[in-house]
């Protein structure tokens, strides 16, 4: 086993508190947004005493990744886990297809966009399907809204935008229709103004104080979104969203081509390995509406929600419809004293370990590792089952 430091990223969405509290390190002002625990070559995690994960992987792939994992990605870990911390919504934003990203990804390579050009809008060839599993009270904006319910939700609010964008749903109720709606919202050529995005905002205040909303959690995500991203047209497209909130132990997958956006917690990612993001809105950064559009699904679906089950006594698994990764939490409550690597923990192949709570003693035939919450380690294939004791919990990303 290796332990691990994960590799902060230091974006203004983040907590000024929960990640340092988390990690058992000083906070320092400034907003900790995502701690990555994992091998993508632009935010690796580290080795104490010296080295990063994606180097040492490279390496000795065989050993590290076992022949299957290895030959199934390219010699690459194809997961990586985040814990991200965001007190201000992120972005709205949509992933790519694996199709979309290794021709998009080929075409700036084809142009001489440098990998941290502002230019560039893809920094690797993968798609990055996700799945967040909630430690706090975590909410969210994800996937499209029924067009006949959208409707519902314009209705009445009285603003030319809001008529406008309620037209075209009640028109065509169906992902044409949606997908107009949503055009007229980010397109450079339609885009509305400022001062139309402030009329909207304003009307579902109205109607909020008023007790009339058809959905005053939506209403209030409305508000939410104007007092950090005045004037965005973002504000608007989340009436066209399906609002989430997620309670601790609860999970959430995001498909490549769903829109959405964090707005307020503390969870557990575990992704394809990749930085794919399209922005469509609610960011400084950049936006690309033509490759958002071209990538966006307007297919209505609830936001997928993935219960766990249970594995044995102690764990229980998150299984994502993807190749790249699953998810386990595993809790122990032993007796205090020594810990002693006495449970079976389920789960092959390359793993990485991530403590949440507490202190846990894992073991494998390759030796042990004290981990304490905010404590991280990469297990080999070639170390074989894991073994855990002591009082505490923590999860484990690995390959289905």
């Amino acid at each position: 086993m290796l332990g691990l430091d994960g590799h902060l990223q230091h974006y203004a969405w983040g907590s000024t508190t929960a990640l340092p509290e988390f990690l058992g390190r000083e906070a320092d002002g400034t907003p900790w947004a995502e701690a990555w625990f994992g091998a993508h070559p632009l935010a690796p995690a580290t080795i104490p005493g010296g080295g990063r994960l994606d180097e040492v992987i490279a390496a000795d792939g065989p050993a590290l990744l076992g022949e299957d994992v290895g030959r199934a990605f390219q010699g690459r870990l194809p997961f990586l886990l985040k814990v991200i911390a965001p007190e201000r919504p992120l972005s709205l934003q949509v992933h790519p297809t694996r199709e979309h990203a290794a021709e998009s990804f080929a075409a700036e390579n084809a142009a001489g966009l440098a990998l941290d050009s502002p230019r560039r809008t893809y920094r690797d060839a993968n798609h990055k399907p996700e799945m967040l599993v909630a430690l706090t009270r975590f909410t969210a904006l994800c996937g499209f809204r029924t067009p006949r319910r959208a409707a519902a939700i314009l209705e009445g609010l009285g603003t030319d935008l809001t008529d406008r964008l309620h037209g075209l749903l009640v028109g065509s109720p169906t992902a044409h229709g949606m997908r107009a709606a949503f055009r007229t919202l980010v397109s450079a050529s339609m885009r509305p103004t400022a001062e139309e995005v402030a009329e909207v905002v304003a009307a579902c205040r109205e109607r909020s104080a008023a007790g009339s909303s058809p959905s005053p959690r939506i209403d209030r995500f409305v508000s939410l979104l104007a007092e950090h991203h005045p004037g965005d047209p973002g504000v608007v497209a989340a009436l066209l969203l399906n609002p989430v909130t997620l309670e601790p132990g609860e999970a959430m997958f995001v498909p490549p081509g769903a829109l959405h956006a964090y707005l307020h917690g503390m969870g557990l990612e575990v992704m394809a390995a990749s930085d794919n993001v399209l922005r469509a809105g609610l960011t400084p950064k950049k936006v690309d509406a033509d490759e958002v559009l071209q990538c966006v699904s307007v297919t209505v679906a609830p936001p997928l929600r993935v219960a766990p089950e249970r594995q044995n006594a102690t764990s229980i698994a998150y299984y994502a419809p993807v190749d790249d990764f699953e998810l386990a939490l595993t809790e122990l409550s032993d007796p205090t004293g020594p810990p002693q690597p006495c449970h079976p923990i389920p789960g092959t192949g390359p793993r990485i370990v991530l403590g949440l709570e507490g202190e846990v003693l894992l073991g494998t035939r390759g030796g042990t590792h004290l981990l304490p919450a905010g404590g991280a380690a990469f297990v080999p294939a070639a170390d074989g089952p894991l073994r855990a004791g002591g009082r505490g919990r923590f999860a484990q990303a690995s390959v289905p």
